[in-house]
Order: C-alpha cells, then structure tokens, then sequence
C-alpha cells in the first residue's frame, strides 16, 4: 500500500481557479499563491449576506487511542462521497501545526485516498497564516518588555505578566525561560516563557473573529498581564491592535484548496482542543455556508473536547448550528479502551468491545441528549474488523437510537463513504436538531466548568483548587463571568487522567487554575497536565521526513 504522501503525490491536481470557478467565486476574490492553493477576499461575506446558508455537518470521534480514529480522513472522505451522490458541498478543517508534524503525530490532512492536497504545502508552511500568527503575538510580547524598559506608564508588574511569546515548534525547552540578561540595555531580567503557536490567543482569535474590524476588537481586549495594583493590563492599552491587525489582515483570509476528488475545501486556523476551542475559523465556516449546500467541518480529539467546544464557544460565538453531527469511531480504538494492547489488534475480541463500547455510547448521549443533536456513527473500517465485531457495535448504537455507516474511505475514496453521505442527508433534512448549550451565559464560572465535567465527562463534580477559586473570584469581579468556558484537559480521557479509558466512574476532575483570554473571549480552566509547549518523543517524526535533489518531499504521514 502507497504511503499517503505517495498517494498524494500520484493524484493530479485541478488549478485552484477551476476549483474556484466550480463554486462561483468571482476571479477577482481569489488570490493565489501558486497554482493549487488561494485565499479568498473575506469582503466576499458581505455581498453574500441575503444567501441562505447550507447544511453544516459537524464531524466527531470518540476518545482518541493509540490505535487511531481517522477523523479528518473521515470528514474528507465524507465530503467526496455527498459530492459523489450529487450534493454541492465544501469542506472546512484546520491548518495542521508544524509541532505535531514534525513530532509524533504527523500531518492533518487526511489520508488514503481521503485526503486535502496540495498535502506537503498544507502540513508545512501552507500560505503563511502560522507565521503570521505568531509575528503578531510576539509583536505585543516585544511591546510590552519595550513599554517596561522605557517608562512603564501603565504600572505593569514583570511577576504577573501572563503573556507569552510563541513558535510553532514542539520545544520543551523553552516552557520556561528567563530574559533580559546582561545589563539594563538588554530589558528587565524575568521569567518568561514559550507556547507552539496554536495554543496562543491570537490563533482563537482569529478563528473567533466575524471580520476585520472584530478582529481588532478582539486584540484590544486581550489582558497581558497586571499592574502592580492589581488591575489588568490590555494590548489596546499599549496600542498594539493596528499593528497586530496589519500582521494578522491576510490570515484572516479563508485558504481555499481541493481534495483529491477534486472537492472544494477550506483549511484555516488551527487552535489545539485540548488547549484552546479546536475548531476552524468561523470566517471559513461562514463563508462555505454560503457558497455550498453542504458543509462538512471537524473539531478537535474527542466528542468531550472539540465537539463540546465548537457547540458551546464557537456556536455560541457565530449563532452557527449544525444539523447533524458524524461521531467517527474504530473497532480497533474500541478494543482498546476495553484494554487490548495495540499489537493484539487484529483478533476478534468480543469481551473487550464489551468493555470498550461505553466511551463511544457515552459521546452519543453527549451528542444527542446533552446537546440535542440528530447523529450517526461512523465506523472506520479495517480490514481485520471482523463482522460479529461490526455487528456488536450495530446493535449496541441502535439501542440509543442511533445508525451505524461503515466509511471506508481511506481505502476506496468517495465510493467507500457512501452510505455514511446517505444516511447524513437523511439526519441533516429530517429537521429533528433541538439543540441547546450545555450552560447558561448567567451561570457562575464554577457552574459552567461544572456543568461540563458532570454532564458531558461524566465525572462527579470537580475538585478547585485554592489559586483557582481566588483566581475565579477575582475574574467575576473584573467582569468577566458571562464568557464561556474552554476546558484545558487531556484527550486521552473523558477524565482529566489520561490513564483511565472507556467510560471512567466514580472520578472528580481537579482544576488547578483558570485563565482569562478576553480577545477570544473565555475563560480557560486549567486541569491535569495540560502544556502549553509540547516536546518532542523519543524519536520524532523529522527523523523520517527528507527531500530529494528535485525538491519532492518524502516521509510525511
């Protein structure tokens, strides 16, 4: 079997513009940088404003496992296959990060014959937006050591600087740092450190923001830090928004690129789910709304996290919602939250999907009691699935109400997803959506982070610490108690240990702090282990990653 960049590097691509053209899209509102990939003019949403919106399929998975789901190859191949019976539909994912790619997790951009091409410049630095991101946020890190060293007119105290300065890069040895060495010339020594870009605020920023002039809205509001009097210090007060938004004007613009079949798909913004919302940007969702009958868009890891997020932060946030929702799981990944280790895959092993199959019904109740949202599961099929395996997992989602698709899409394309694009065309036009939040906007900061443990993981309540609940106090004071919550917590658990898989019992989750991001506007709580800057393993992915005399890129996955 081809590697996936192999089968990426065989297909023939179509000129952006023709994928353009296929969508209606004016020539004049798209930019190109080079022939496969294009931004297009976000002025285009305006002009669109009396369209009606299409369908918005929102693409899930259960808790993550070292045996893999496929979710973005799902949500790609999904794509394909409603283009293959007809439908007029585009695709909305995130950018992926270079630390994942270069680290352990590889690339995002689907795979098999599934996936979102040009595949290397997507997985690398794609049309820039990354780099961009980051030059802002550092931008305001610059500004606000360079308004210390000068005058410190609004009273900032270097020992509660909350900001950061990022790269996207897996780099654990800039978690933390101390700068301004070596004389006064140099800046005011302190401790300081480094986030991979995608978990800074700019990034949920921009994936946030409606527009331009809400974008720099956004950047005013962002809280760097506090003055020695306690009080908190913002980018508008050091007049950093018209520069950041100048840095930032083209990333907010949506990048257009294709699948292998040749359907349109938008790839733009990349927030982490385990650290920030894990969704796309609202920018690239609206606008595919309005240009397709059909939208297919993913969040981050598990139904706990991305999913919860995209309908609590980024619904909330755009009055977006979606009319069905596709919950990808594996027999394999099954198996091995029932405790089968990864290399006793291949045999059939009933008892273990027995004790494996919890984690999955309990993200449909999430889907579709918590959140009241029509779904179907899709079931990533591998060729040593066995077909008392299949069929256990049927009937076990058929009792919660629920039908099962087999998507073998990273195997066939579009022909093996399309009894998965079916059955979403029947939950999308059945009209049967009650959706609603899982908290209300008047509920006290500690009520939302509640709400969420005991509803959607599970848990039996929560565990605050004493510099979370200050923290929590002080937040409501300052006003900030209406915003959301964005949950910091391990993917590999509906809990916050990421050693208890399935469906854990009889847990509380603990949050050691919170944090205010009030340009993205929520609160994030802070629980386990969760790091801003991953590292890399033991042997990363970059080891096998090369490029030959003809600049033809080899080892990416």
């Amino acid at each position: 079997m081809k590697s996936d960049i192999e089968i990426a590097q065989g297909k023939q691509m179509k000129p952006i513009f023709e994928i353009a053209d296929k969508l209606g899209i004016d020539r004049n509102d798209v930019e190109l940088y080079g022939n496969y990939k294009a931004k297009l003019d976000y002025n285009m949403l305006s002009r669109m404003e009396g369209k009606p919106d299409g369908k918005l399929i929102l693409v899930t998975a259960i808790t993550p496992t070292p045996a893999g789901e496929g979710k973005t190859t799902t949500s790609v191949g999904l794509g394909d296959s409603l283009q293959r019976i007809g439908k007029n539909v585009m695709i909305a994912l995130r950018e992926p990060s270079l630390g994942p790619v270069f680290g352990i997790k590889g690339g995002a951009a689907g795979g098999g014959y599934a996936q979102v091409v040009p595949m290397e410049d997507i997985n690398l630095h794609f049309t820039g937006d990354m780099h961009a991101i980051g030059a802002a946020n550092n931008l305001l890190a610059a500004m606000i050591d360079n308004h210390i060293y000068q005058v410190n007119e609004l009273n900032i105290d270097v020992r509660k600087i909350t900001w950061k300065r990022c790269v996207d890069m897996n780099d654990r040895q800039l978690r933390f740092i101390v700068n301004g060495l070596n004389g006064k010339s140099n800046g005011t020594p302190r401790e300081d450190g480094y986030d991979i870009t995608v978990a800074s605020e700019i990034m949920a920023i921009m994936c946030l923001s409606k527009d331009l002039v809400d974008l720099k809205e956004r950047i005013k509001r962002i809280v760097i830090g506090y003055s020695h009097d306690n009080n908190p210090v913002t980018a508008g007060e050091l007049k950093a928004e018209g520069a950041m938004a100048a840095l930032l004007k083209d990333a907010l613009k949506p990048n257009l690129v294709q699948t292998l079949e040749h359907t349109p798909a938008f790839v733009h913004g990349g927030p982490f789910a385990n650290i920030a919302h894990g969704c796309n940007s609202i920018m690239a969702t609206r606008m595919a709304l309005k240009l397709a009958d059909y939208v297919v868009t993913e969040a981050g890891f598990g139904a706990d996290l991305g999913a919860e997020k995209f309908l609590d932060i980024k619904c909330r946030v755009s009055g977006l919602r979606p009319s069905a929702v596709v919950i990808v799981a594996t027999v394999r990944a099954l198996k091995h939250h029932g405790g089968v280790d990864k290399k006793d895959m291949a045999e059939e092993n009933i008892k273990a999907l027995e004790k494996g199959i919890p984690n999955l019904l309990k993200h449909i109740e999430n889907i579709t009691v918590n959140f009241g949202l029509p779904a179907v599961v899709a079931i990533n099929r591998f060729p040593t699935d066995t077909e008392n395996e299949l069929a256990f997992v049927e009937a076990k989602c058929k009792e919660l109400g629920v039908n099962v698709a087999l998507s073998e899409v990273w195997a066939k394309g579009s022909e093996g997803g399309e009894a998965l694009a079916r059955e979403v065309v029947a939950l999308a036009e059945g009209n049967s959506s009650k959706f609603k939040f899982m908290y209300t906007d008047e509920m006290g900061l500690k009520d939302k982070i509640t709400a969420i443990v005991t509803k959607i993981y599970g848990g039996d309540g929560v565990d605050f610490a004493p510099e979370a609940l200050k923290e929590i106090r002080k937040l409501e004071k300052l006003g900030f108690g209406n915003l959301p919550v964005c949950m910091a917590k391990t993917q590999y658990s509906l809990s916050d240990d990421p050693k208890k898989t399935g469906r854990p019992k009889d847990f509380t989750v603990g949050v050691r702090n919170v944090r205010v991001s009030a340009g993205a506007g929520f609160v994030v709580a802070l629980t386990g282990e969760i790091m801003t800057m991953p590292g890399l393993p033991k042997v990363p992915s970059a080891e096998n990653i090369d490029v030959d005399s003809t600049g033809k890129i080899s080892g990416l996955f």
